[in-house]
């Protein structure tokens, strides 16, 4: 659906270059969701614009449905574009225009007959459910209900992309909750294809299907997201997760606390339906070693339950070993923390 070769972005000029992307490879599948995380300045808003060639890059390819983006003229390119919806962090709505005429626009840019805007603008205003705002002002509006709009507008064209620009970062946690939601609900009901791009892992374990994670301007972690937020290998990937779930804290916690020459600390991490099984006190009662759980975790990765412990386990060494590996064997995911 989306593949990204080479990319590359350098603003500047002479001894002022400044790159942005650095040959950037990814590729995204036709109808899934599919995130982008970073820090700030690490490339993410000149990456999602230059998929819809709004930046265009300084060498390497954008395709799209088998066509090079990056080989269009002006005219072909901006018939392309209709194809792709973006929505972005703060909005972007005509201040003047009422959400119903904030909606049609991209139609009345293409000259759609009245009536058909009529019946589109209505039709989207159910499905983001706004049909009581119509005639208000963005300004009459919350943070919600404007990206709500927004959502809608990006829609109108019938995009096959819809590109989305931390859409949910200038939003309280409940009512991201509730785009996110919608985005779900979009994606599943028009199995339409969704890139978005956030510094949120909570969005990520959310509602994408694989995330990638960039780095000056490169990727350098990409993958199914229970794999990369259970087993991340790369040190920015690990700071996002340890950021967001204090773990951090709660490692230098059970390095500090008291323990014995036979005590193990480790994380266990589950995913799927052993979440819910009795893994670790089979184990444990048939290898007979001790336990701690210090702390103890479990939520989804979309609608995948997952869960995470960190335990501490004390007896012979040889015990902790047998139990760390009938872990294992039973396809849980254990890393030794503390020994």
């Amino acid at each position: 659906m989306i593949r990204l070769e080479n990319l590359t972005k350098v603003y500047g000029k002479g001894k002022n270059l400044s790159p942005a992307l650095d040959n950037l490879n990814m590729s995204i599948e036709k109808g899934e969701i599919f995130g982008v995380i970073g820090h700030s300045g690490a490339g993410k808003s000149t990456l999602i614009r230059c998929i819809n060639l709004l930046e265009r890059p300084t060498s390497g390819h954008v395709w799209i449905d088998d066509v090079d983006m990056t080989r269009l003229g002006k005219r072909a390119l901006q018939t392309r574009r209709r194809k792709i919806g973006m929505i972005f962090q703060h909005f972007n709505l005509l201040s003047s225009a009422t959400v119903y005429d904030n909606i049609a626009f991209p139609l009345r840019l293409v000259k759609t007959p009245e009536a058909k805007i009529r019946s589109r603008v209505q039709e989207l205003l159910n499905l983001v459910g706004l049909e009581a705002h119509a005639r208000k002002y963005p300004a009459q509006l919350s943070g919600g209900q404007k990206q709500r709009v927004g959502i809608a507008r990006a829609l109108a064209s019938d995009p096959d992309v819809l590109l989305c620009d931390e859409a949910t970062s200038a939003l309280d946690p409940q009512t991201t909750q509730s785009i996110l939601n919608l985005l779900l609900d979009i994606n599943q009901r028009f199995h339409l294809t969704i890139v978005l791009i956030t510094h949120e892992m909570n969005v990520i374990q959310t509602i994408c299907d694989r995330v990638a994670v960039i780095h000056q301007g490169g990727i350098v972690e990409q993958g199914p997201v229970a794999e990369v937020f259970l087993k991340p290998k790369h040190v920015v990937t690990r700071d996002f997760i340890t950021r967001e779930s204090s773990e951090g804290s709660l490692l230098d916690a059970v390095l500090a606390g008291p323990h014995s020459a036979s005590s193990t600390a480790v994380k266990v991490s589950f995913l799927g339906e052993k979440t819910y099984e009795s893994i670790l006190s089979r184990a444990v009662r048939e290898t007979g070693v001790d336990f701690a759980i210090l702390q103890g975790t479990i939520g989804t990765l979309k609608s995948v339950p997952y869960g995470q412990l960190v335990v501490r386990f004390d007896g012979e060494p040889a015990a902790v070993q047998r139990t760390l590996d009938m872990l294992k064997a039973e396809g849980l995911n254990v890393e030794v923390i503390e020994s």
